[in-house]
């Protein structure tokens, strides 16, 4: 599973050599009392390293530059203690490339009012400094998030949390290796886009393979193994008799078994973190992989079907930013409509594909035939969504540029048993009603397929997007179509 812990955010505190050795030496030891009260905060999930404070421009340059060459450093983030003259700065924000926090804190929340002298204000300026540093990051035109308020302060760490999540999620894209088994789904228009661009833009890459490679390994799986999944199938979920082994459909289970050991091979040996594939190509296969997707995402592997890798790759990294969190992150699409004027909602699932992460209660192991594709009946997980927050975000190919789009949604509990519909299912209300959502979701140009988050914000996914330099555009409570509509036209104008 993935462990956020591993990853660093590196602490780095400016002055300058003005105020004498006394003074730097206070510096010093604020600094490294922030830094690891910060690490130390069950809040933030991963680790907050204090390095030593810059007081000139080599020093910021050789601590930046480091910074970019630590596999375990995931970004950046600085707090001015004093007055850190900002052309210092110039070199090393040139050659930053990870993510940048600015911390507008100081050290003392209060100020003494009884005792504050001269001494005290200028060992104490971070309001003066941090200002100094701001304008040259705007200056430079570079993105930061900034952060205000005193260190000790929840709400601070909350969001640089957030923060950190994200910043996670970025890393994890760098040098990232998706498959994609066959091609797009044909004729389908927004589950493609330019692969060469993504990974000149994300860092990842996306390369098909042909789903004989795939079929390869599948039938070199051992029986061993095939039995060992078996076994955990029934002990984990929810299977009928005739499923088990001897009964009449088994063989059913035991080809899907088969073909997830043989896909997990696949991705394990090639390092890949996550795959698509389509129902349009699996010569050589039995059965569509159900099961195995679900299972595969459940560990965090990122998935979308038909050949949509964007998807794959924002459910991957939705995964690392929400690890740890209470609920999951999924693959999802956008069914099918209750359009009751009193209770108007979507029904979101797939056909096969929806893991039981996100699942209420335990999920039931099932087999049923799938009118789509011309091959055997597959099995899959089944299973309801709970209700509350949540959110469905989509990877856009717009062009000229990417475009995340996130519509804030309010899941309910399912009233009905569904019993003809054996897949995973949610219903959702997206904000702020149910013809806004959808229409801003329309004009926007948003995919079918999403990332459905229940345990991500759209502070998580603006961050993200910030860090990855794309236009980020959000449908929640607020939102009223002209004026939605008004932001995607300043945006395309931005854009050209």
């Amino acid at each position: 599973m993935i462990d956020l812990k591993k990853l660093q955010v590196w602490f780095i505190t400016g002055t300058q050599d003005l105020y004498g050795e006394e003074t730097l030496k206070q510096v010093a030891i604020h600094a490294e009392e922030v830094a690891k009260s910060l690490n130390n905060n069950e809040k933030i999930s991963v680790s907050v390293v204090f390095k030593p404070i810059v007081k000139n421009t080599d020093e910021i340059f050789e601590t930046l530059q480091s910074a970019n060459t630590d596999k375990n450093c995931i970004g950046v983030v600085t707090w001015m203690h004093t007055f850190s003259p900002a052309k210092m700065w110039i070199r090393g924000l040139n050659v930053l490339q990870k993510p940048l926090l600015h911390l507008h804190t100081q050290f003392n929340r209060d100020i003494p009012w009884n005792t504050i002298d001269m001494d005290f204000m200028n060992l104490n300026q971070s309001a003066h400094g941090d200002r100094e540093f701001g304008f040259m990051v705007t200056r430079m035109r570079k993105d930061r998030k900034v952060v205000v308020g005193h260190w000790e302060d929840e709400e601070v760490a909350s969001q640089i949390d957030t923060w950190c999540r994200a910043a996670a999620g970025w890393h994890d894209w760098q040098g990232a290796k998706f498959v994609r088994f066959g091609d797009n789904m044909r004729y389908v228009a927004v589950t493609d886009g330019d692969k060469v661009e993504a990974e000149m833009k994300f860092g990842f890459s996306v390369n098909t393979y042909g789903i004989g490679d795939l079929v390869a390994i599948i039938n070199q799986i051992d029986e061993e193994a095939i039995q060992n999944l078996l076994k955990e199938y029934e002990e984990t979920y929810e299977i009928a008799d005739d499923l088990k082994a001897g009964g009449a459909r088994h063989s059913s289970v035991y080809e899907a078994a088969k073909i997830e050991l043989g896909l997990r091979k696949f991705l394990e040996d090639g390092n890949f973190k996550g795959f698509s594939d389509t129902f349009e190509d699996l010569h050589g296969m039995i059965q569509l992989p159900g099961i195995a997707a679900q299972r595969l995402m459940a560990d965090g592997y990122g998935f979308a079907g038909e050949g949509d890798w964007k998807t794959a790759a924002l459910v991957r990294a939705c995964k690392v930013m929400g690890a740890g969190l209470a609920g999951g992150n999924a693959f999802m699409e956008d069914y099918t409509y209750h359009f009751d004027p009193a209770n108007s909602m979507v029904l979101g699932s797939h056909m096969l594909e929806v893991d039981a992460s996100l699942a209420k209660g335990k999920a039931s192991l099932e087999v049923h035939p799938l009118g789509i594709g011309g091959k055997a009946d597959p099995a899959r997980l089944v299973f309801n969504v709970a209700g509350g927050d949540a959110l469905n975000a989509s990877l856009i190919d717009m062009g000229n540029r990417f475009r995340l789009l996130v519509n804030e949604v309010k899941a309910v509990e399912a009233e009905y048993d569904l019993p003809n519909l054996p897949v995973a299912r949610v219903l959702w209300k997206p904000l702020p009603d149910m013809k806004t959502g959808c229409a801003a979701w329309i004009y926007a140009g948003g995919a079918h397929h999403t990332a459905y988050s229940q345990n991500l914000t759209t502070e998580h996914l603006s961050d993200f997007a910030n860090i990855a330099g794309i236009e980020y555009i959000n449908i929640g409570e607020d939102t009223k179509i002209n004026q939605f509509r008004n932001e995607l036209q300043w945006n395309d104008n931005f854009y050209k």
